[in-house]
């Protein structure tokens, strides 16, 4: 196999990130839930700085990627947060996952967060194997809170 590069991403990068976003959405049984674009990563990553991401390149083609931005805990204080971690599912199984994943764990470091999380989906098996290889601590208790686009307009526009 050709050698794999690690690197931070670039605007060049995106429309492969993008794809990967998609195909990661329909492995999770999400397909259809896809919102954001090429040009909505451009302007929040780039523009904004809401994000950073690493990407694996293997022969000039981007195979994979790890999406993060830092949080802070009231606990625990700065925290890396992995949004989002997919390898094209033809080079799973490659050691690329572990590069990636290592790679923010070594940020994670060189920041100097005190915590890095996630989410894995409680049916994922490979990824939660994957995680224990590290001896993540996967906590089953938390149960988690979201408001989509719509329950933040309806709450708005009906609470003024």
């Amino acid at each position: 196999m050709s050698e794999i590069t690690i690197r931070p991403y670039t605007k060049e990068d995106i429309p492969a990130i993008f794809s990967l976003i998609k195909e990661l959405a329909i492995y999770e049984k999400a397909g259809d839930e896809v919102e954001t674009s090429i040009e909505q990563l451009e302007k929040d990553g780039l523009e904004d700085n809401l994000f950073q991401c690493f990407v694996a390149e293997l022969d000039e083609k981007v195979v994979g990627f790890a999406l993060y931005y830092f949080g802070y805990s009231t606990w625990k204080g700065k925290t890396l947060y992995l949004e989002d971690f997919v390898v094209k599912e033809t080079h799973r199984g490659d050691g690329i996952g572990a590069m990636l994943f290592e790679r923010l764990i070594q940020e994670a470091n060189h920041q100097k967060a005190h915590r890095m999380d996630w989410q894995v989906l409680e049916w994922n098996a490979p990824a939660i194997n994957f995680y224990k290889k590290y001896n993540a601590h996967l906590d089953p208790e938390w149960i988690n809170g979201r408001f989509y686009n719509i329950d933040l307009e309806n709450f708005s526009t009906s609470n003024t």
